[in-house]
């Protein structure tokens, strides 16, 4: 076990070196059988020489009339032919024993746990002298830290003011008072039907490292409104299955105002709708205040 939890790695570094005696053995025996029909080639081609030597001798001899059998001279080509055959034999051997070492040398990559990718290791599942039992069990957990993507849930309101690259601000609980940058990089056009959003896409890139994946940040969505937007306390805006509202006060008398709410900021919220900033709302607003009812100050 080459690296442990919070190692940074890069691609293709040894991360773990499995043992597997059966393997190496496999491969230092391919490796004998390979070397000895490599011999078995070279002794054969020895004899091949030799059968063509003597084959290319008596066939010289043969010109002189009854200087050599002709039975003799057939039998030296045989033996030339025979020698040459045993050659492209062992030639064949070789190249089995290279495959199967080829084979055996894959097996033992298989030892060797490389990184696919630069990143950290962010779990450990196994320890040195662990048994690894081939029954998919992770041995570390990597993750790619560097690139990450921040998914916003933009309110169906508010899509036609998504716009693909622009740049949005946003902070996370674990470094306070730090704001971070992303960039608009997907928007799939298409509505959550729960709850009405579009999941945008942020590229987001964390070179300090700063930044740890499934972290839940507040995003300062930028929005751009056709009309000024009016703030209201949080308590102000009363939700049913029905409408949205606020309770203004017109003429001493509760009167509903149907609103549409926009960002947050604190403990106040935008409102769009028919409500001027010159009118009163109630500031702790429940839909037991009936319209018409008379309020006081």
């Amino acid at each position: 076990m080459l690296v442990d939890r919070g190692s940074l790695v890069h691609r293709r570094q040894l991360l773990v070196q499995l043992s597997a005696p059966e393997i190496n053995s496999q491969t230092a025996a391919s490796e004998a059988n390979l070397h000895q029909a490599e011999a078995d080639v070279a002794q054969a081609q020895a004899q091949a020489a030799a059968a063509e030597s003597t084959s290319t001798k008596l066939q010289e001899a043969a010109k002189t009339p009854g200087a050599v059998a002709g039975s003799e001279l057939l039998q030296a080509e045989k033996q030339r032919d025979a020698s040459q055959a045993l050659v492209d034999s062992r030639k064949a051997a070789v190249k089995t024993a290279k495959e199967r070492l080829q084979i055996s040398q894959a097996m033992e990559s298989y030892l060797r746990v490389t990184a696919p990718f630069d990143g950290m290791i962010t779990d450990r599942f196994v320890n040195p002298g662990m048994l690894i039992d081939g029954v998919h069990k992770p041995m570390l957990k990597l993750q790619q830290v560097a690139h990450l993507r921040l998914i916003v849930p933009v309110p169906e309101t508010y899509t036609g003011s998504v716009v693909k690259g622009v740049s949005a601000v946003f902070h996370v609980p674990a470094r306070p008072g730090r704001a971070y940058t992303a960039n608009v990089a997907r928007i799939p056009n298409a509505l959550d039907q729960r709850s009405r959003a579009i999941m945008v896409e942020l590229d987001v890139y964390n070179k300090d490292g700063s930044l740890a994946p499934c972290m839940y940040p507040t995003v300062d969505w930028p929005v751009s409104a056709g009309e000024n937007l009016l703030f209201v306390p949080t308590t102000s805006v009363v939700t049913t299955t029905e409408r949205t509202f606020v309770i203004a006060s017109v003429n001493g008398r509760a009167h509903w105002v149907d609103v549409r709410k926009g960002p947050t900021v604190g403990e106040s919220v935008s409102v769009q709708g028919q409500i001027s900033a010159d009118l009163p709302v109630v500031k702790r607003a429940t839909d037991e205040i009936r319209e018409g009812t008379p309020l006081s100050r």
